[in-house]
């Protein structure tokens, strides 16, 4: 029996080696980390506001064409993300192809709001398993900011319902299954293909303000991929999904449109008016962490500030100072007070 973890070894509250005795019995194995962010990035963006980690253009990003460095320094980062989306978009096995993963290109105006409805156009950027025979396509979209429970049981909630629909439609009778079976390669499969649509960082911030998105479009893009709900993502989705944009989707018109019941974005109209009038919009109930989001999180820490500064000054790292904090606390403040002036026009 061995501890296993990654080469980016955490220390406790006094400062100790959280391991050090598994190591001193000879039963520790270390693994190299998955690259990425920290927890501690994600906390020093929280509570210093900053927004360098923003990503103008995923697109150019990818191609090497924006970025931090030389030509040669974007083209080597930029083909390491596009290998680092291939890799979280396989199958089960980490060897197949799994997910398709797609960008959107459209208007600023036509990704921030419903001032313009623009049908875009789509690049493919990891060409996986499309729907299969009879599956109903799902569209779903956010901005899967700091992915967390919230977003997980949204998910896992639109699956339930769609399989819930396919049984009552006969998908896992006997008969369905050995035809669906015997049609392909002799495996079985859900009767739902989930596309999940994710925000640009520009776009969530004019919505949200402060600092948001804590995490970029890549890496929230990641997060959406590894997710076991998901069989589609399409980075860089508009705000709205306009009928010119659910026209163009790569699988036509979905069968089904689905939003949650977060109240994350202060929103001054309602974004899934096509989707109402086409007869395909579908609401995910309450559940037990809908009110698990990113200002959620940020609100926790906040709260446990001065215990995480504690901890950081133990682990010989800077703290964050009380300006910082304190910046960021009115910055929430004044966000809060836009989404009831919002509230109040819609």
């Amino acid at each position: 029996m061995y501890v296993v973890h990654g080469d980016d070894i955490t220390s406790d509250s006094a400062g100790e080696d959280c391991y050090r005795f598994v190591k001193a019995a000879g039963r520790f194995l270390v693994v190299k980390r998955t690259p990425g962010i920290s927890t501690t990035d994600l906390v020093g963006r929280m509570l210093l506001c900053t927004k360098n980690h923003f990503i103008r253009s995923l697109a150019q990003v990818l191609k090497g064409e924006e970025g931090a460095g030389s030509s040669e320094e974007r083209a080597v980062a930029g083909a390491a993300m596009t290998q680092r989306i291939k890799d979280y978009a396989s199958d089960e096995t980490g060897l197949k192809p799994g997910a398709l993963v797609f960008s959107w290109s459209g208007t600023t105006s036509a990704m921030e709001s419903n001032t313009v409805e623009d049908a875009g156009s789509y690049t493919t950027l990891v060409d996986g398993v499309g729907p299969r025979p009879g599956q109903r396509v799902v569209y779903v979209d956010g901005g899967f900011d700091l992915f967390c429970s919230g977003h997980i049981e949204f998910l896992r909630q639109v699956a339930k319902a769609e399989e819930a629909l396919g049984r009552k439609n006969g998908w896992y009778d006997d008969s369905s299954i050995q035809s669906r079976r015997s049609a392909g390669d002799g495996s079985d499969y859900g009767p739902a293909y989930i596309i999940a649509g994710v925000h640009d960082d520009h776009v969530i911030n004019h919505w949200k303000g402060v600092n948001y998105p804590i995490m970029n479009i890549f890496e929230r893009g990641l997060c959406v991929l590894q997710c076991r709900y998901i069989n589609s993502v399409i980075f860089s989705a508009p705000f709205s999904p306009s009928k010119p944009y659910l026209d163009n989707l790569p699988f036509g018109i979905p069968n089904a449109v689905y939003h949650g019941p977060t109240a994350f974005m202060p929103l001054t109209y309602d974004p899934y008016v096509a989707a109402k009038e086409i007869g395909i919009y579908q609401e995910v109930g309450d559940h037990d962490f809908q009110h698990v989001n990113a200002g959620e999180i940020v609100q926790r820490i906040l709260r446990s500030r001065q215990m995480y500064e504690a901890r950081q000054k133990k682990k010989g790292e800077k703290a964050t100072g009380e300006d910082a904090v304190r910046r960021r606390e009115q910055m929430e403040e004044e966000a809060t007070a836009l989404e009831k002036e919002r509230a109040a026009n819609r």
